[in-house]
């Protein structure tokens, strides 16, 4: 069972808390996978969920392996959840094409917008009202604040904060607002936005079964925005109140978000939510160190499959960017993967991607084929990729 340690005091994970006991001196998450029992492990959920604004990128697709892999190997459930909440950017062309992808990769998930499940609906763009519900009850414990600060006066704060060297966060006049002015704003309907009431002079800290205890102060954090003047709901409120609700109970993603982690955190606490363990993979490197982008050659999965490349060795050659079973082993089946895996085997420190060992590993899938099985791939792959007719001789 997993342990809240908030002011010397333990609660039970699930039990529920009061927004008013939202300030604490330090709490930490304690990680329930390596004290875990295997009536806990079997209850593992985890998710994967990507934005539908473009391709899958190498990187995304190692983070829902991993995903997939830590749920195949304690016998829990990988959930999809389409995060299209950049309704700007998000199509549907590029939601189908991730999915295809991941399926090609023998990626399989167990709820999602195109299976269903008992916790939908698995695309944010579906579940505003709910979002909007739980504003209303953060505003109504006083954790949450209408704020009527235009965008000059956000600008003049930041100008402010930049010329006294001070963090660039919220300082407007909302947060102690009496109610006679909120009223007086919201019956005269000027625009605004729903922001959390952040507690000071507190420290968040969690234990990371990847890189181990983080914490962070919440004097660095201004009072963020939940809900914004056009209605629609932040990604950290969204995530945060997703994950809860689809009862996630390990959070495996790339490091880049863990800066997010510390608002999700204070949205779960104030909700009464569980906190769920979290896990911040390394990002992928180019060969020069350098973050693996379009200017060093193929980075997303499509272009590897059209390519010719096998989903096996790519599945291979991914699980292994970052991760380790403590032995010299390379060439691994989907089986053996799912029988090695583990959260705690997952190394800190950043994996370099490296086409020349990919191209490698594809040989070794591909020599270990049957050769029926070969020469069918073959032909599957030369009638997509017929060759360039012959130009007419003179």
């Amino acid at each position: 069972m997993q342990c809240l340690a908030v002011g010397g005091k333990l609660l039970a994970r699930g039990q529920p808390r009061l927004a008013a006991q939202l300030s604490f001196r330090a709490y930490v998450v304690v990680p329930r996978v390596s004290a875990a029992g295997l009536s806990d492990l079997a209850k593992v959920r985890v998710r994967f969920a990507p934005s539908p604004t473009g391709y899958l990128h190498v990187g995304g697709a190692r983070t829902a392996l991993f995903n997939w892999l830590f749920a195949k190997n304690v016998g829990g459930k990988l959930i999809l959840r389409v995060e299209d909440t950049d309704a700007a950017r998000s199509t549907r062309e590029s939601e189908e094409a991730v999915l295809t992808d991941l399926k090609w990769l023998g990626i399989h998930w167990d709820e999602g917008p195109d299976v269903g499940g008992p916790h939908g609906p698995y695309r944010q763009s579906e579940r505003k009202e709910l979002y909007k519900q739980y504003v209303d009850q953060l505003v109504e414990a006083g954790v949450a604040y209408p704020c009527f600060c235009t965008d000059e006066e956000l600008e003049a704060m930041k100008k402010d904060a930049e010329e006294k060297k001070l963090p660039p966060i919220y300082r407007g006049k909302w947060a102690s607002a009496s109610k006679e002015e909120v009223d007086g704003m919201l019956a005269r309907g000027v625009p605004h936005c729903y922001r959390f009431r952040v507690p000071k002079g507190e420290v968040v800290r969690i234990q990371d079964v990847i890189r181990g205890e983080v914490s962070w102060s919440t004097d660095t954090l201004g009072d963020f925005v939940l809900l914004r003047s056009n209605g629609l709901p932040v990604y950290n409120f969204c995530v945060a109140i997703d994950d809860a609700l689809m009862r996630i109970s390990h959070v495996i993603r790339a490091e880049e978000h863990l800066p997010n982690t510390l608002r999700q955190v204070l949205i779960y606490q104030a909700l009464g939510f569980p906190t769920p363990t979290f896990g911040h993979v390394s990002l992928i490197l180019a060969p020069d160190k350098s973050k693996l982008s379009k200017r060093h050659g193929a980075t997303s999965v499509g272009e590897f499959r059209e390519d010719g490349y096998l989903a096996a060795a790519m599945l291979n050659y991914l699980s292994l960017l970052g991760w380790n079973d403590g032995s010299e082993q390379e060439i691994y089946s989907v089986e053996e993967l799912q029988q090695a895996f583990s959260l705690e085997r997952i190394t800190k420190s950043a994996a370099v991607f490296d086409k020349t060992k990919l191209s490698w590993m594809n040989g070794q899938h591909l020599r270990a084929l049957p050769e029926e099985e070969m020469r069918a791939m073959l032909r599957a792959w030369l009638a997509a990729n017929p060759a360039p007719a012959a130009a007419p001789e003179e």
